[in-house]
Formats: C-alpha cells, structure tokens, sequence
C-alpha cells in the first residue's frame, strides 16, 4: 500500500492529477477553479479506495472507476445547480407593474435621474439646453408635469393624451440617446 501511496503523490500527486485530468478531459469547461476542486475531491476518493482495496482488481482499474463514479456524480451535481439557478433568474428588461415600458432596470438603484438634473439646475448649462432640444414640446411638458411631482395618470388627465402617448414621451424623456448629453 505504501508503494501505491508514494507512487501517485510523488512529484506533487502528479500521477492522481493525471488520473483526474484524463477523466476531466470528457467533460470539458472547467476552469483551474474546478480542477482544484476535482483534485481536493480526488484526494478523499483516494483515502476511501486506499481503505477498501482488496486487491480483487488492479488499483488503477479501482481507483479509475471509483474517481469516474465520483467526479460525474459531482459533475450532475453541480449543473443541477446551475439548471436551477437559470430557472429562478430573470432578465432586467422583465416587463413590471401595469405600464407596458416599465422593466426591472427602471426600478433599480440609481442616483441619476433626469429629473434631479433638471431640479438641480437654476440656470440651465448648455447640457440642459441641448437636452431639452432634443424633447418635443409634449415630451418637454410631461417632463415638467412629471417633475412637479404628477402622477403619470394625472400627466394624462391634464395633458389629455393616451396611455400610449404617455409612454411614448416618458420613454423619449428617460432614453439613454436624448439623456447621453447630460452625462
């Protein structure tokens, strides 16, 4: 047994690595990460097989089969776990709420609003004025509406436009083409 020991981890386990990297070497995609995972785990297959071989077999057949066994259970285990997560994950663009161009993005954290620009400003800078040129007068009005604090159906009541009109203006008002001269 000794001789097995010495015979796969000399040469810094080079003989157990080369074990674990040809079965490896059928499943693909890992990072350096993952093969010292795989090694960490090979080593503690490696007690176990040490402890059970009954030298019925070749250690080599033994071990290789009980490393195989191993490494795939591994390897199920760990893309269960990515399948999963894929599952519970969404896309930011996601569509939230009742207004058809609100998305998760919209909601996440941020100190930049176009709105705290145009509050922040007394006098407007040559930003703020080639922004506004770039909004239509009703894109311009909801802006001030929607700045003084109105609710979007009360931007519509008082503007009298649709819903979709709505949405059309706000979308031009927060759209990263029109709001990039602020940045």
């Amino acid at each position: 047994m000794e001789k097995i020991l010495i015979t796969y981890y000399e040469n810094n386990a080079k003989k157990l690595h080369k074990t674990v990297d040809k079965i490896l070497s059928k499943f693909g995609g890992l990072s350096n990460k993952d093969l010292d995972d795989f090694y960490s785990l090979a080593n503690e297959v490696f007690v176990d097989v040490m402890r059970r071989y009954d030298n019925s077999q070749s250690f080599d057949a033994f071990l290789y089969s009980c490393l195989f066994k191993k490494i795939k259970t591994e390897m199920t285990k760990r893309n269960r776990e990515k399948r999963r997560v894929d599952k519970i994950s969404i896309s930011i663009d996601t569509p939230i709420g009742d207004e058809e161009n609100s998305t998760i993005k919209d909601i996440i954290a941020d100190d930049f609003t176009v709105e705290k620009v145009v509050f922040e400003e007394k006098e407007y800078s040559k930003r703020m004025l080639s922004y506004l040129g770039r909004l239509s007068e009703m894109q311009r009005e909801v802006l001030r509406l929607d700045i003084a604090g109105y609710l979007p159906n009360e931007i519509r009541e008082a503007l009298q436009i649709s819903k979709k009109q709505y949405l059309d203006c706000y979308a031009a008002i927060r759209s990263y083409r029109n709001a990039s001269v602020l940045f």
